[in-house]
């Protein structure tokens, strides 16, 4: 399996980055966390053989806006689109006209999937979806394949669900979009370097991963490597993505 960062900024793009997108693969089918502009460049890995399984966060333009380009790829083995209750009804106003192309008129069969709290979807892996603490609703995820726990968490502050999701994982991909000792705006939740290593020490993760930097906090790559000395403080296992960064899951 190999996971790929293909957008790590959080907001807007910048020379540093695209909004949020990742990509794992493995030899049974693909999976995508959000699909921010990093989405773009989705094809120039995924070559259709497989099904693929795109895990939306929540609903802000950062971690949907790359959904406008799905026309240009092709996934002939099916797109399942999950996320949290009212996808659907959000994906056909946003994907619809005079905004962009409906999902129904693709080349490739498009099912979306709404994670009501108990259920839990048929799907070639073991998943666990719980809310997250941010300005509205959001989703984190944690995957079990291949005996490898992969877990996605952004947007988020600091709360209980973010270290249950990541007990004991191999790969915890979490947020850090404010600098170093910042603090949120009101209302408006996210992490710092600091924060989300405690969070992975809390949870007895293997590595931290990471992603969502605000460009506005974090101008430059260089930035991001401050990020990463402060949280090493902390737990000496993290690291600060960037745009094209690869983890071979082994």
């Amino acid at each position: 399996m190999k996971l790929t960062l293909l957008g790590t900024n959080g907001w807007f793009d910048t020379e540093t980055g695209n909004t949020p997108c990742v990509l794992l693969q493995t030899e049974q089918f693909d999976v995508i966390f959000d699909a921010g502009y990093g989405f773009t460049k989705v094809d120039r890995y995924v070559d259709g053989s497989k099904p693929v399984y795109l895990f939306l966060s929540h609903f802000h333009l950062d971690h949907l806006i790359g959904l406008h380009t799905l026309p240009k790829n092709y996934f002939p083995r099916g797109l399942t689109i999950l996320g949290q209750p009212g996808t659907r009804d959000a994906l056909n106003e946003l994907l619809g006209p005079p905004f962009s192309v409906p999902l129904s008129t693709h080349r490739y069969p498009v099912q979306i999937q709404e994670l009501l709290n108990g259920t839990r979807p048929h799907l070639p892996f073991n998943l666990t979806a719980l809310p997250l603490v941010h300005s509205g609703p959001c989703l984190g995820y944690r995957l079990e394949i291949n005996g490898k726990v992969i877990t996605y968490c952004t947007d988020t502050g600091y709360c209980e669900n973010a270290v249950i999701l990541a007990r004991q994982a191999d790969y915890f991909m979490t947020e850090c979009a404010l600098a170093p000792g910042a603090e949120p705006h009101p209302g408006w939740p996210h992490l710092n370097p600091a924060e989300a290593a405690r969070i992975a020490i809390e949870a007895e993760a293997q590595r931290l991963i990471l992603i969502h930097f605000d460009p506005t906090q974090y101008p430059t790559l260089s930035h991001r490597k401050l990020a990463e000395e402060d949280a090493r403080k902390i737990f000496p296992q993290s690291f600060a993505g960037y745009d094209g960064m690869e983890f071979s899951l082994t």
